[in-house]
């Protein structure tokens, strides 16, 4: 018997898997698809595919959800938990609840625990079960964090998370396992490169199975947790009560320099630069005051932990850097405040009268005499860092710049990007301050000195 074809589609800036499954005669089923549905778009339309459900595993808080766009305009049948008590026309299932997929049949699992209202769903063909949505109960390496909800709930949660692995693994060692969060996700904490598996392979090789018991797997989990974007908190909710439709693409729309500047003098109230050009750019000269997130794969990730959702936000970008793809990470995670891009760029804002700074670029061997900042994550810091840096993660950061010595400071991460951003959030505070060239290693090579590590 052939298998259906389900066609993973990876979300490398979230760490994240949306599934297009084809149901034949024409048809789709697409699983835990976010706002972002040009992957998913172009991929059915190689195939010829309408996509006529739309299934979202748990309301997700890493991204807002596509599934009312796809309701929209391709007419896709929502299906979710009926215990999330969305506030849009769904069907809501509960335990055991089957929908005919037209010749496969979509099951429901309730898997508490990433989430209250969590459901994995099983794809079944005929009798035979050929695979399973796990969105973020069972994942590969690993299973999904369980703090979102509430911090008071997480042990309870990751109790629910135990039990519900446990309802999972009983599915037989050949079914596929498709989860929703992988490496690179603030979903999940696992390493490595793969993003889909089987029943049978995360049995004997995924290492949170090995614990002997529920307290173990509990104490393990948690035990693995790390901080997560601060835009978590509120998507949940935007998702149950249904993120606005998208009606046309988002784009960018051009801002000349003199609105520019009346946006920005507007006070707590006007608008923020956020300058998307790499590290050197930014570095060389950029509007005084702007909030660098260089663009690549994590910037909706950053965006979401550093910006606020509620400032108007005014882009700048080099002109080889695709304003569409600016315009689609924001407004995958809830961004809808981008007012549009400087026309002219820093050339046109200095024309115009904005003032410009420059940010000090420095090696590894032109840190002394300063404090060195490191902004990554605590599991990187404790794995191996720079002896007598002090430690803020970036995240962290906008609400402790005040807690930064007021002193010549050296700021690093691992390549750049989280510092340079680092470094123009302690600007805007007055700072004086460089970004480190490299990381902990290149500072390593060039002082001939091992970096230390926690507990050591």
């Amino acid at each position: 018997m052939t298998a259906p074809t389900v066609v993973p589609l990876v979300d490398e800036g979230l760490g994240n898997s949306a599934y297009l499954v084809d149901l034949g005669d024409d048809r789709a089923m697409a699983v835990d698809a976010s706002r972002d549905l040009r992957n998913l778009r172009a991929t059915a339309a190689r195939h010829g595919l309408r996509v006529a459900f739309a299934a979202d595993t748990h309301l997700h808080a890493d991204f807002l959800s596509g599934a009312l766009d796809l309701a929209a305009t391709d007419g896709a049948t929502v299906l979710a938990s009926a215990a999330g008590q969305r506030e849009f026309d769904h069907i809501g299932l509960r335990d055991g609840a089957e929908v005919d997929l037209g010749g496969l049949r979509l099951r429901a699992l309730t898997t508490p625990g990433h989430t209250d209202e969590h459901l994995a769903f099983l794809l079944l063909d005929g009798d035979r079960p050929v695979g399973v949505f796990s969105g973020g109960s069972l994942i590969v390496g690993g299973a999904a964090r369980t703090d979102l909800i509430d911090p008071a709930r997480t042990d309870e949660l990751a109790r629910a998370q135990y039990r519900s692995v446990q309802r999972v693994l009983t599915l037989p060692d050949d079914v596929a396992l498709w989860p929703t969060h992988g490496a690179g996700s603030f979903c999940s904490a696992p390493p490595g490169a793969e993003r889909t598996s089987s029943i049978g392979r995360e049995r004997a090789s995924n290492p949170l199975l090995r614990a002997a018991d529920e307290d173990t797997f509990v104490a393990t989990l948690l035990g693995s947790l790390g901080t997560y974007p601060t835009y978590f908190h509120r998507l949940g909710e935007v998702n149950r009560l249904g993120p606005a439709r998208l009606e046309s693409a988002p784009h960018l729309a051009l801002v000349s320099p003199d609105e520019a500047r009346r946006l920005l003098e507007r006070g707590a109230d006007g608008a923020i630069i956020v300058d998307v050009r790499p590290v050197e750019a930014f570095a060389a000269a950029h509007v005084t005051g702007s909030l660098s997130i260089p663009l690549r794969d994590a910037f909706a990730t950053w965006l979401g932990w550093v910006a606020s959702p509620d400032v108007p936000l005014l882009v700048v970008r080099d002109d080889d850097q695709d304003p569409d793809e600016v315009a689609w990470q924001a407004a995958k995670v809830g961004y809808d405040n981008l007012v549009g891009e400087l026309s002219g760029g820093l050339t046109a804002a200095a024309a115009a009268g904005l003032p410009t700074s420059s940010t000090r670029l420095v090696g590894p061997g032109d840190v002394e005499g300063s404090q060195l900042l490191d902004v990554r994550q605590s599991a990187e810091f404790d794995a191996g860092h720079v002896p007598a840096a002090g430690h803020v993660e970036l995240g962290d950061l906008p609400a402790h710049v005040d807690q930064v010595a007021d002193e010549e400071t050296v700021v690093m991460c691992g390549h750049g990007e989280r510092a340079m951003t680092a470094a123009s959030l302690l600007e805007r505070t007055g700072q004086d301050v460089a970004v480190l060239v490299g990381g902990p290693d290149e500072w390593a090579d060039a002082h001939g000195t091992p970096l230390e590590a926690a507990g050591t």
